[in-house]
């Protein structure tokens, strides 16, 4: 059955040509000194003086966590009372083109607040500081070839594209030979397919590709192009504590990061098979085996997503189903394809479980169809849904989320639609979404039945009321962003970050307005998280490549 393709009738869209300035939500000077303070300073340099959106961080010897603050506008910067206890703390920074001069220690005893003045010099490495986003604006070539280079940030950083010395030839070999990798293959942790890659699905056009990346690393000797950098965040953005928890293993990624009410973190492990649980209140932390379904096959989970019930569910990968972790048992039950459906490739990142309790029914997607399964858990029956069938291409089924009455809409990575599957008819329904070619990635739907979304390859967010078929468009600050996913907090703002800035933004809905939060180390970010238990609303992140979990608190 051919989808109906819906234009909606009306859209608005928001250019972000008069939001390229980071536009924050500063407080009183009165205000920002009212709280106690464990640490402050300021940061300076010969070349700028006091210098604003530099961040400072604080780590304990031994501990796994790392506390971060911003310079403001004079070069001060305050570690809340309370974030930092007694003990020796070693100092870093980050401000693309400078390193710090001097000492980068400090020890707090006795409870008594401690002043540092930070002196920071130009670095000698600006090479080795810079962020995906700032390689791409870095590298010369049209925009349309730099864009290739988001699809490689999924398991490493621009820096080993560039500093490589593999010709137009070497490089098609590597990239065949990475089509052999699994998805959820990183650089610490390669996992090899079942089936490769078709090459062209995988790097479209690869010969010019290849060129084009051998006309930007070292095959011909050393780079001649000057290095840029973005400037550094200022206003609201700097209002901030980020503070990020280090996980046991280097090799686990915690790509979904969710918060339940009694504030307990849980993360899915990209290429391992473990739930990871963590109490940031006393730092304990423990992973529960996720049972193997499919030996010989990639390990990993995508997807993490609570029910009605606060069960939670993984979505396997290439395992091949989807697991139920009940929190009370602590125990799991897992769901495989039937072998009729089951392929060498098959692969559920998502599971569509938000109302599976309305009709015992569960959605699970597969790219490699594309399609997406729906599992009646009474009688086991699993039918197959097409929504692309007879639609010109390319598309495929990522993100999907169910609505109270369990239809079931998703989201068109390789095209540009958000598509629904009726529940009781089974009719498929496309959105095309106002700006064309926009890959829609990660989203959700709220309990208004508005669909918060990013769109990866046209550097917007938006969002698509499925009541009023009207879309709202707003574009990132930056080209390159690549924004990944979008989460709306309950004061009206949405939060949204990716692979490629190391930075996270928050945008108000009701002004257009974007703030601008730096983050403290490389971070390739997927799944976004808001928790509106807490006040202001918090932020949270898996670092996918580093090993870590990211909490972001506005001090608003």
């Amino acid at each position: 059955m051919r989808p109906k393709i819906l234009h909606p009738r009306y859209f608005i869209r928001s250019a972000a040509a008069a939001l390229i300035g980071v536009i924050g939500y500063a407080l009183p000077i009165a205000a920002q000194t009212s709280v106690p303070s464990a640490l402050t300073g300021t940061v300076s340099s010969a070349e700028e003086g006091a210098m604003e959106g530099v961040v400072v961080s604080a780590k304990k010897a031994g501990s796994i966590v790392t506390t971060s603050v911003v310079s403001d506008d004079k070069g001060r910067f305050s570690f809340p009372a309370g974030r930092l206890g007694d003990g020796a703390y070693a100092l870093s920074i980050r401000a693309a083109g400078y390193d710090l001069d001097g000492a980068n220690t400090v020890t707090l005893a006795g409870g008594k607040p401690a002043v540092v003045d930070v002196k920071l010099v130009k670095t000698k490495n600006l090479a080795g500081q810079l962020t995906n986003q700032e390689w791409m604006h870095s590298v010369p070539g049209a925009d349309d070839q730099k864009k290739a280079l988001s699809g490689c940030t999924n398991c490493h950083t621009v820096e080993r594209i560039v500093n490589s010395a593999y010709t137009a030839d070497e490089f098609v070999q590597v990239m065949q030979r990475m089509a052999r990798y699994s998805n959820n293959s990183f650089y610490k942790k390669p996992q090899a397919r079942a089936v490769a890659r078709n090459m062209e699905q995988f790097v479209p056009n690869t010969d010019k590709v290849a060129a084009f990346f051998a006309s930007i690393n070292r095959s011909a000797g050393e780079r001649a192009y000057p290095l840029k950098t973005m400037p550094r965040v200022s206003g609201g953005g700097t209002r901030v504590v980020i503070t990020e928890y280090d996980l046991p293993n280097q090799e686990i990624q915690p790509h979904d990061v969710l918060v339940d009410s009694d504030g307990i973190v849980w993360h899915s492990d990209f290429s391992g098979q473990i739930l990871g649980r963590f109490d940031p209140r006393t730092l304990a932390y423990k992973t529960y085996p996720v049972p193997l379904q499919r030996a010989g096959w990639p390990t990993g989970a995508l997807d993490l997503e609570a029910d009605p019930q606060g069960n939670l569910w993984l979505g396997l990968m290439f395992q091949a189903g989807t697991a139920k972790f009940d929190k009370t048992a602590e125990r799991f039950e897992t769901w495989q394809l039937p072998p009729e459906l089951l392929k060498n490739d098959s692969q559920q990142a998502m599971v569509g479980v938000q109302h599976w309790t309305v009709d015992n029914k569960i959605w699970l997607q597969d790219p490699s169809v594309p399609g997406i399964y729906r599992r009646d858990m009474t009688s086991g029956k699993t039918e197959l849904f097409r929504p692309f069938e007879n639609v010109q291409g390319p598309h495929s089924v990522y993100s999907i989320f169910a609505d109270p009455k369990n239809n079931i809409w998703f989201l068109d990575f390789n095209g540009e639609n958000i598509g629904k599957i009726d529940a009781r008819s089974g009719e498929v329904a496309l959105y095309p979404t106002p700006t064309r070619r926009s890959r829609p990635r990660r989203g959700r739907i709220d309990d208004q039945g508005r669909i918060w979304f990013a769109e990866f390859a046209q550097e917007r967010v938006g969002v698509f009321d499925t009541r009023t078929e009207k879309f709202q468009e707003w574009e990132v600050p930056g080209k390159f962003f690549a924004p990944y996913d979008a989460a709306l907090d309950r004061n009206g703002d949405l939060w949204t970050a990716g692979m490629n800035a190391d930075r996270v933004l928050r945008l108000s809905t009701e002004t257009g307005k974007f703030t601008e939060y730096p983050l403290p180390h490389q971070t390739n970010v997927r799944r976004v998280f808001v928790d509106n238990n807490t006040t202001p609303p918090t932020f949270w992140v898996g670092n996918n490549h580093g090993a870590a979990l990211v909490r972001l608190e506005p001090l608003e």
